[in-house]
């Protein structure tokens, strides 16, 4: 019921977000979260459509995504529920026009997204920056943080977060997270790198919210029967469409 709630009510706000577009904005936003969420191209999405009788050219679902991708992860990001009390921290490496770059990405225990940050150094002025980041988006400050061994995190949470939080380098704690990185890495693959910095951040922070919400375990090894995951998935995947399209 209370989602159904926040859904109707940010299904009325956006009545402007599709004002003037050629297409409905469901079909948009189906475009749109296919290739947020599936190893999906440009020219894949493209195809599907026209075995549906539509014309939808790669580049026209080049600019929905620019344009409706942060529209996807400022909705979702509503049904969020606050980090726990520990959170894990670590970096993995994704291509920019042909150069790697970091990205700092933090999990709770449950493996609920916190946030990430993407930069080209590791040190501690991007841990900083990082950890600032995390504390504003959620306005939460984690009592445990657990990281890997390098040496620019122990200052960094002691001036960001203060003495008080507890601080921990654990690889075997970390493993859900590098496991974690497995997404993100695998569906950017397809692509082939990105363009700029912006398409990735945008692309990362919307995919991180799309994923988190169709989830089906709320907590780590937690069983789940196979038809309860289809329904879970067909449920929240309508919820998504009834959140973000205009009425």
């Amino acid at each position: 019921m209370i989602l159904s709630a926040i859904a109707e009510k940010l299904k009325r706000r956006s009545k402007d977000d599709f004002k003037g577009r050629h297409f409905e904005a469901a079909l948009i936003l189906q475009a749109v979260s296919w290739y947020l969420r599936y190893p999906l191209s440009y020219r894949d999405i493209e195809e599907l459509f026209r075995e549906r009788g539509l014309e939808v050219d790669h580049s026209t679902l080049n600019r929905w995504v620019l344009a409706d991708a942060p529209l996807i992860e400022r909705r979702l990001r509503v049904f969020r529920k606050p980090p726990c009390g520990s959170i894990r921290i670590d970096e993995t490496y994704i291509k920019i026009r042909s150069q790697w770059r970091y990205l700092y990405r933090a999990i709770d225990k449950h493996g609920a997204p916190v946030d990430f940050l993407l930069t080209a150094k590791r040190d501690l002025e991007a841990a900083k920056r990082f950890f600032r980041s995390a504390k504003a988006v959620t306005g939460v400050t984690p009592d445990r943080v657990t990281t890997d061994g390098h040496d620019s995190y122990p200052r960094a949470i002691r001036t960001t977060l203060g003495k008080g939080v507890r601080h921990r380098t654990s690889r075997y704690l970390n493993n859900r997270l590098e496991q974690d990185h497995r997404g993100i890495k695998g569906r950017y693959r397809s692509m082939r790198g990105f363009k700029c910095p912006r398409s990735a951040a945008r692309f990362c922070r919307a995919y991180d919210e799309l994923r988190n919400f169709l989830r089906p375990r709320s907590r780590p090894h937690q069983h789940v029967p196979a038809d309860r995951r289809r329904l879970l998935h067909l449920r929240r995947t309508a919820t998504v469409l009834a959140i973000l399209q205009a009425a």
